[in-house]
């Protein structure tokens, strides 16, 4: 007895087996040609699976092959049951049953039948799709088994061999089958749906603040150039106010690039970088600017020479950016220091400033959408370089330390 119900429970696992897997791989946005291949290839393995481990129960032998074909005929279509029906024959043959031309007249009638709820299946609200399973199973198993037993001359013993109650359960099963699999379903168009609304709120976010970033400047620019339009204006502060102009289109252009490179990026180019050369190259760009802010830089580097292996150009963006944030926070000058050192296999760049430091909550926020720590920033630089150190398997760690500095140390791994 415990046997029997073992195998009845194998069985039961072996039919929802294709639950775990269906709603999750069958995706809206993939082929159907796909769809109907991954929908064949589960319920046939739940179809020759089932036929494998038979129950026998008060000396009846059955399995719950109906199952499998009748849902996946439902959710598969005519195509797919066609197969479903063609891998009933064969792996039947291969088993060694008897009777195999009866057993096929005996199921093309349930195939013909059931043709009409394939069609209209998929317009069916959740409860008539339960009431169609239900359906199309009985009609499988008890269809068949009444056109068999005619065929093979065996109609007496119908009411002999068959378990009404056994024929009911595997009908109540298709039923809890679908209303499962159609929760499942559910359940996935929702994750689907809200993993749109969170992209689309991010797109509109990111439109809404790089709008309002860049139309300040452009503002600021408008105005100016009334001002240029005055006929009493001195050539002195025509020259301050087109200046003004300049610097203000030059950040509008810069938010512009750090939302595309963010939003965008370019193609990569992977080549050996020497990181001393790259230090020099993003302390020459920045010493100009350093200058004007009454700022020193410093270099501390190695005599060995360090190379890593990453897109050059990308990797001068980053430590430009947090080379520029860093004599930016330092409104009344400091000493902005690069160091270069190794670390067991890793390369360690360490960026510190003597500027107005950062708390631990704004520390955590840097890097994420904008945020900054900046009067007329927007985060995008900062979540820029950030995205880069990541991108090229390196890890970045910043420590602050309010009115005394701050340091960030990217750590990258050095090429053998």
């Amino acid at each position: 007895m415990i046997n029997d119900y073992r195998d009845l429970l194998l069985n039961l696992f072996l039919v929802f087996l294709p639950i775990t897997l269906y709603a999750n791989v069958i995706k809206a946005d993939r082929t159907q040609l796909y769809n109907r291949a991954f929908t064949f290839v589960l319920f046939c393995a739940a179809l020759i699976l089932t036929m494998s481990f038979p129950v026998v129960i008060n000396q009846s032998t059955f399995d719950f092959r109906a199952v499998p074909l009748a849902i996946g005929s439902l959710y598969g279509g005519v195509y797919v049951s066609i197969l479903l029906y063609a891998c009933l024959m064969v792996y039947r043959f291969i088993l060694g049953s008897l009777n195999s031309v009866e057993y096929f007249f005996s199921i093309v009638p349930t195939f013909i039948a059931i043709l009409w709820f394939i069609r209209k299946f998929p317009a069916f609200t959740l409860y008539q799709k339960i009431f169609s399973s239900v359906l199309v199973y009985f009609i499988i198993r008890v269809g068949s088994f009444i056109t068999y037993s005619y065929l093979t001359n065996n109609l007496g013993s119908m009411a002999r061999n068959t378990l009404i109650e056994i024929i009911l359960f595997q009908c109540f099963v298709s039923g809890i089958f679908v209303y499962i699999l159609e929760v499942f379903k559910k359940n996935s168009r929702l994750r689907e749906e809200i993993m749109k609304s969170e992209k689309i709120k991010i797109v509109s976010e990111i439109a809404a603040s790089v709008a309002h970033e860049v139309r300040n400047p452009l503002t600021s620019v408008r105005g100016f150039i009334q001002l240029m339009g005055k006929d009493d204006l001195s050539k002195e502060n025509r020259r301050y106010y087109q200046k003004i102009c300049l610097d203000e289109l030059d950040r509008a252009q810069q938010i512009i690039s750090d939302y595309l490179t963010f939003a965008k990026p370019d193609p990569e180019k992977i080549e050996e970088i020497h990181v001393a050369q790259e230090i020099d190259y993003v302390t020459n760009v920045l010493i100009s600017y350093a200058n004007y802010q009454n700022v020193q830089i410093i270099k501390q580097m190695p005599e060995e020479q360090l190379y890593i292996l990453g897109d050059k150009f990308k990797l001068r963006q980053a430590l430009i950016n947090i080379g520029k944030n860093s004599i930016e926070a330092m409104p009344d000058g400091g000493h902005l220091t690069f160091t270069l050192r190794k670390i067991n296999k890793y390369v360690l760049i360490s960026i510190a400033d003597t500027g107005v430091g950062m708390t631990a909550e704004q520390i955590n926020r840097l890097g994420t959408p904008y945020y900054s720590t900046k009067d007329k920033g927007t985060g995008l630089g900062t979540m820029v370089s950030f995205s880069i150190i990541r991108k090229m398997h390196g890890k970045i760690e910043v420590t602050s330390e309010k009115g005394k500095g701050t340091t960030h140390e990217i750590s990258l791994e050095m090429m053998v």
